[in-house]
């Protein structure tokens, strides 16, 4: 960090406001009807503008802003670029009637919406710590709109079932959430240390879901009788498999070649542009005798949430500004004045509202004095970090993800009608934490 601090100055002042306006903004979605990516994007662009006019009409040496500057494009392009390719992977696997023959198994088997509310949250939390938390959440989440387009009831709490059951898994896994994967590869506990936090990440999403499918309707989703059966179209199943291998890939890459995560996503990508290559190079016929259609992966491309890619855009380049401005290094004091437990329990607030990455960034940057037994208080943040985030819709990747899959479903204003049923299993977790780190001391 620079020895600037400029918080009490103009810029600092101007840039705090412009970060509050667009946080209002993004949060009465529903009520002024502006895409959450719009605010997000001005204020993050507009916020370093300022600073750079704040720099060149003082006459500072701009080399630090600069060195800045690249450094939160680095973080932002590694985000940015691992969502293009997980996002065009799904809409591939669309195409392919990945999802449709999915919601036919689960549908034509008389699954009621409170059954499928559990399935789908099970699967997001056992995948989540492979896959990890963002994927998880868009792939499942197409499978709820699959499932029924139309009724808010079941979507809505379901849709805030699989944001806390993936964010969930990925907290207990170092795979499985961007924070995790940080405070992994900063050296703050090994591989197995993140598996101890299983116990309070299992029971405090199922508290929630166990609160939460009392919302959910009775019923049974539509299915008309004699229904068609679909089948996964030609290539799907490989493209399945291309998925999983390119999710290993940007493990492998991050862990093993010390390469970003998202180089092994985009040399995943590349893998599925040369299949869709042979695939076309074959001849296929339905059973009408026409030619069946070429498959083009840039229409996948084109069919990407955009909106959500700007809002990470947006909102990690207005974090970045703030922090810059020196706004972060206030949260990191709190830990000499109010004790580490305190501090990492009021982290999950905070990566709720502002994003747990720029949260867990400036935590580990900062590098605060734990206490004693640091290393239960770096798992305990691991976890806030993790599970808070799904206290508020756009808190987390997940919960983007899933505001750009349900769009107009699962907003702002439909999360919190339910995030107080998000607020007792953070409780929960917290409670199984204090129990088997401080009491039982099991880790």
């Amino acid at each position: 960090m620079h020895d600037l601090n400029l918080t009490t100055s103009w810029v600092g002042i101007a840039s705090l406001i412009i970060f509050v306006v667009g946080y209002y903004f993004i949060a009465t979605e529903d009520k002024y009807h502006i895409n959450k990516a719009k605010p997000a994007l001005f204020a993050g662009t507009f916020i370093f503008i300022l600073i750079g006019i704040y720099y060149a009409a003082n006459g500072l040496d701009g080399k630090h802003l600069h060195h800045e500057i690249e450094l939160l494009i680095y973080e932002i392009a590694g985000i940015f670029f691992f969502l293009y390719v997980a996002m065009t992977y799904i809409e591939a696997m669309i195409d392919r009637n990945v999802f449709s023959a999915l919601r036919y198994r689960l549908v034509s088997k008389g699954y009621s919406y409170q059954k499928l509310f559990w399935i789908t949250g099970l699967l997001a939390f056992f995948i989540s710590p492979v896959a990890d938390n963002l994927t998880t959440a868009l792939i499942l989440s197409t499978v709820l709109i699959t499932i029924d387009k139309e009724t808010k009831a079941f979507l809505v709490p379901a849709a805030i079932n699989i944001v806390v059951a993936a964010n969930a898994g990925g907290a207990w896994s170092p795979f499985g959430d961007i924070t995790t994967l940080m405070v992994w590869v900063d050296g703050k506990g090994q591989f197995v240390d993140f598996l101890y936090l299983f116990p309070a990440a299992i029971l405090g999403w199922y508290v929630t879901a166990f609160l939460l499918v009392r919302f959910v309707p009775k019923g049974n989703p539509p299915f008309v009788q004699g229904e068609k059966e679909v089948h996964i179209a030609y290539g799907g199943k490989v493209i399945i498999g291309l998925f999983a291998l390119t999710i290993a890939s940007a493990v492998i890459s991050h862990q093993v070649l010390h390469l970003p995560a998202m180089w092994g996503m985009m040399f995943g990508l590349a893998i599925l542009k040369l299949y869709t290559y042979g695939m076309n190079r074959e001849v296929r016929y339905e059973s009408d005798g026409t030619a069946c259609p070429r498959v083009n992966v840039f229409s996948f491309i084109a069919k990407i949430e955009n909106d959500t890619l700007l809002f990470f855009f947006g909102i990690l380049a207005a974090v970045g500004g703030l922090h810059f401005l020196g706004f972060l290094e206030y949260f990191t004091a709190l830990y000499s004045q109010f004790g580490a437990t305190a501090v990492n329990i009021g982290v999950g607030f905070l990566s709720a509202i502002v994003d747990n990455v720029p949260v867990m960034s400036a935590v580990l940057k900062a590098s605060p004095d734990m206490g004693a037994d640091a290393h239960a208080q770096w798992m305990l943040v691991t976890m806030t970090a993790g599970v808070g985030g799904s206290l508020i819709s756009f808190g987390s990747a997940a919960g983007v993800g899933v505001m750009g899959k349900l769009h107009g479903i699962y907003t702002f204003s439909s999360h919190m009608k339910y995030a107080w049923t998000v607020l007792v299993g953070y409780f929960v977790s917290l409670a199984v934490w204090y129990l088997q780190f401080q009491v039982l001391g099991l880790h």
